[in-house]
């Protein structure tokens, strides 16, 4: 077998690339489950329907040489659906015993679409899965070779029972339509993969991706951990929850940035993972210019080496924050708005508010706070 390094830089220049020729202005998702698969944590992905959340990761599981798992969750979805049906031969025997053959507990990779349609009943196993990689049904508790799961919605949870599933995927990625732009590319990368009845790349075995998941363990953290103390420090002050079982576990996607890189160290530039730690949609601009911030102060000569997520410098869109506060100008009308909409409409300067922060371009910026400005005075 390969060395891990060798097996990274297979897994992110074979796989990885060839899946961003397929799917056109999806590089974001593909790189987070790539560095999701080394960490062996696990993805949520957040959008619309059409986005082609499902065909990417079926794409990815087509290339694991081991078995997949992926089930589309109801309300109504019973555990038998997931874990398998109680083995009547072992039943009659008197043991309670599932039969789990082609089920989530035999499974290597698992994709669960609609994730938050998950019921009371099957939520619990869902979480020791998640938590432990531990089956457990009755007196029967079982261990499971599972890589990462995958999980995929349209929303966000609103139920604490739906939350405390929603904590256990480390990182979350908006999956969303590409720019009408790139709507020509889009029609062409996807009419030559539905043509291609088999996958027409290359693959990689469970076993390799195990060895890589172990080398994680041996990536030197030491350069980066002041610097990453550094940034959980500012993340809490700015409101965003990062507990201490989360960091710890967030040096596993730091280490995996590296490895897939070809290095044996980490850098400052591999702190991109924490862009991917949001709860809530409002959150997302706070965290990626906090953490652009922190990775404009890494050395010169680590970009060439650095994860193509580390250059990726987006931030809140000015033109559209504009359009936003002209729209809540037009909407505001003292005298005919009752209480509850003048309230509702405060909330929503107030959220644009906090957004206009975190545009870059400090003229844009000192544009909006002027706009911003006015409106306050407005409403008061």
């Amino acid at each position: 077998m390969a060395t891990p390094l060798e097996i990274a830089r297979r897994l992110n220049g074979e796989i990885l690339n060839h899946l961003k020729s397929a799917f056109v202005g999806k590089d974001e998702v593909l790189d987070l489950l790539g560095v999701c698969l080394v960490a062996s944590e696990h993805l949520f992905i957040l959008g619309p329907p059409g986005t082609a959340k499902s065909a990417i990761v079926h794409q990815l599981a087509r290339r694991l040489e081991g078995r997949v798992f992926d089930y589309l969750l109801t309300r109504f979805t019973e555990p038998n659906e997931l874990f398998g049906p109680f083995d009547i031969r072992k039943l009659r025997e008197g043991e309670l015993l599932t039969n789990t053959e082609g089920m989530l507990p035999e499974a290597s990779f698992v994709f669960l679409d609609e994730l938050l349609n998950a019921n009371s009943a099957i939520l619990n196993s869902l979480l020791m899965v998640l938590n432990e990689r531990i089956f457990r049904r009755g007196r029967e508790t079982r261990a499971l070779p599972l890589l990462m799961v995958v999980g995929a919605s349209n929303r966000l949870p609103e139920e604490d029972a739906l939350a405390a599933l929603f904590d256990r995927f480390l990182l979350r990625v908006r999956c969303d339509n590409v720019p009408d732009e790139r709507l020509a590319e889009v029609l062409s990368a996807g009419w030559r993969l539905e043509q291609a009845e088999t996958p027409d790349g290359p693959t990689i075995s469970v076993e390799e991706i195990r060895a890589v998941q172990l080398a994680v363990r041996d990536i030197d953290l030491l350069p980066v951990r002041e610097a990453f103390v550094e940034l959980v420090a500012r993340l809490r002050k700015a409101g965003i929850e990062v507990s201490d079982r989360r960091a710890v576990k967030l040096q596993r996607l730091i280490a995996a940035s590296a490895l897939l890189c070809g290095r044996l160290a980490a850098q400052r530039t591999d702190l991109w993972v924490l862009r991917y730690i949001w709860d809530t949609e409002e959150q997302r601009e706070v965290l990626a210019a906090l953490v652009q911030e922190l990775l404009s102060h890494a050395e010169p000569e680590q970009w060439p080496v650095s994860h193509p997520r580390a250059r990726d410098t987006d931030g809140p869109d000015a033109e559209e924050l504009a359009r936003d506060l002209n729209r809540l100008s037009a909407a505001w009308d003292s005298e005919a708005m009752l209480a509850a909409d003048r309230a509702a409409w405060q909330d929503q300067l107030a959220i644009l508010a906090g957004r206009c922060q975190w545009v870059r371009d400090e003229q844009q910026r000192s544009f909006l706070q002027q706009q911003v400005d006015s409106l306050w005075k407005q409403a008061s």
